[in-house]
């Protein structure tokens, strides 16, 4: 997993999703939810990247995805990211590793 830090970063993915999908995942450091959903994507074995954003250290980074893919924040959020879109999403207690296979074999 690859941390997000700076708007920069995040808008170059978002321009490289065109070509690479990839799963970006947005958690809360001090959320139950988020460290368990955390634990389910470790499990996950995929070939797509996987970034991170800190919604407590990097909140305008959250709200430029937020903004850019037009999805409400929530923590923990897991998305797919793809051709420049954010093409399915799942939040909290639904971010598991049985759930985002099937979620990757279907729109990826």
């Amino acid at each position: 997993m690859k941390r997000i830090k700076s708007i920069e970063a995040w808008r170059a993915l978002l321009e490289k999703s065109k070509e690479q999908p990839f799963l970006l995942f947005k958690l809360s450091m001090t959320c139950f939810s988020s460290l368990s959903a955390k634990k389910e994507l470790q499990a996950l074995k995929t070939e797509l990247p996987i970034h991170i954003v800190i919604v407590q250290m990097d909140r305008k980074v959250s709200n430029a995805i937020e903004t850019d893919l037009g999805v409400k924040h929530e923590s923990p959020q897991l998305l797919i990211v793809k051709d420049g879109k954010g093409i399915w999403q799942a939040t909290h207690y639904h971010i598991n590793k049985s759930v985002l296979i099937d979620a990757i074999e279907m729109y990826v």
